[in-house]
């Protein structure tokens, strides 16, 4: 794995949890609060948006965090993760992919 499809991996995991929030179906907790709240169509679009910028800033914020570029709980330091194949998945490289996958609009 490289940093890369790390950082791409909790993007995808953010969306899917999105879509499992706001599914005609729901099965998570989350999911079944939103149905049960009878929202309209556009206070559930107001409501995806808030939940997307939430997500969105705890993946971000976890990310830099585990590559010392922001504090987790107060505390920022260099952590090293290694994939199962024993390659470093930190390192500063994740930095750049999280704001790609995370801030970057365009």
């Amino acid at each position: 794995m490289r940093p890369e499809e790390f950082v791409k991996g909790f993007h995808l995991e953010k969306e899917a949890l999105l879509g499992l929030y706001f599914s005609s179906n729901p099965t998570t907790q989350v999911g079944e609060t939103i149905r049960s709240l009878n929202l309209t169509e556009d206070q559930v679009t107001k409501l995806k948006s808030l939940l997307d910028g939430a997500l969105t800033d705890m993946c971000y914020t976890i990310l830099l965090g585990l590559d010392g570029e922001a504090q987790i709980g107060g505390v920022q330091e260099i952590y090293k993760i290694y994939d199962e194949g024993g390659n470093e998945l930190t390192g500063r490289e994740i930095e750049g992919y999280a704001w790609d996958y995370f801030q970057d609009k365009e």
